[in-house]
């Protein structure tokens, strides 16, 4: 996969290989707004409101999804670590979507290629 504007290229196969790192490892912020918070509260057959209260921390003025801490690291609350992947994936929201072409790894490509082996340079 390529995106205008990115100097690399993401090959989606190597997923399969990664543990989901791009899901775990430091914190980190996955913003949500209202349409992600619906869908999700859907995907998971929640009322907005309990979905909010479960799963959803207000900072800025804005949510984020929630993450476990498990040996060492930051997981995603969505996270499933026996499946190695996004519980919610169908309804995942629209930054982990976006992954891995993301503006800040522009300027940060050599922390993207530790976190993620499906990168590489365009050529």
């Amino acid at each position: 996969m390529r995106q205008d504007g990115f100097n690399y290229r993401f090959n989606p196969e190597a997923c399969k290989t990664c543990a989901g790192r791009c899901c775990r490892g430091k914190s980190g912020h996955i913003w949500v707004g209202q349409p992600e918070i619906t869908r999700i509260s859907t995907f998971l057959k929640l009322n907005v409101l309990d979905f909010i209260h479960q799963y959803l921390h207000h900072t800025d003025n804005r949510y984020i999804l929630q993450e476990r801490y498990v040996d060492g690291e930051f997981f995603c609350v969505f996270f499933d670590a026996d499946q190695i992947g996004c519980s919610i994936y169908e309804a995942r929201p629209r930054q982990c979507r976006q992954f891995p072409f993301w503006p800040y790894f522009k300027s940060h490509l050599n922390e993207l290629q530790k976190e993620c082996p499906g990168v590489t340079l365009k050529s």
